[in-house]
């Protein structure tokens, strides 16, 4: 739920920029003013909460995360990326998870600080990296915090970050972003 309402903060202020070159009437303007003043401070309050929530929290507070959030549990990882940072997640949903053979998240957490620890490290990079920065290094590997480098690609409009598409952008939080995608990242590809 976190993910549409800064989703719906970001978009927001493209509508309005767009809303104010349309040619409508005086009456029709008027009312799409006063809605958007309503939903602009609901908007901008709902941001100012989730950029004062970790990464971490902002990921256990949605749903579709909950798979992620269990993993990086189970491998002691949550504290670490509830530290100062900033850190870019690349977060996998839990249909990303799903994707995945049963033997091998088997094999995964049987080892949580091993094998498990490795994996979701290579969805994490050192420092904070928006949307716009990654579209800007496309062409280039990022190195992750298990090592490993990660090739940042652009595949028509798709960002593609070490083979996994990125669905949604900019997640802010006080100590880094989130960028969702739709796989789980499993070896470097950069």
């Amino acid at each position: 739920m976190r993910i549409k309402r800064s989703l719906a903060a970001i978009a927001l202020p493209l509508a309005l920029v767009a809303a104010g070159c349309a040619d409508d009437t005086e009456t029709a303007d008027t009312t799409t003013t006063e809605a958007t003043a309503e939903e602009t401070t609901t908007t901008a309050a709902e941001e100012a909460a989730t950029t004062d929530q970790t990464l971490v929290e902002i990921a256990a507070g949605n749903p579709d995360f909950s798979t992620l959030v269990e993993l990086v549990t189970a491998a002691g990882l949550a504290e670490a990326l509830s530290a100062e940072g900033p850190f870019t997640i690349f977060a996998p949903t839990n249909e990303a998870f799903a994707k995945l053979p049963a033997e091998t998240v088997a094999s995964l957490t049987a080892d949580p600080t091993g094998a498990l620890a490795d994996i979701l490290k290579l969805h994490v990079v050192s420092g904070k990296i928006l949307a716009a920065d990654a579209v800007a290094a496309a062409g280039t590997s990022i190195e992750t915090l298990n090592g490993g480098k990660l090739l940042v690609e652009l595949q028509g409009e798709d960002v593609v970050v070490g083979g996994s598409k990125v669905v949604s952008t900019d997640i802010e939080g006080s100590n880094g972003v989130i960028h969702v995608i739709d796989t789980v990242i499993t070896e470097p590809n950069g």
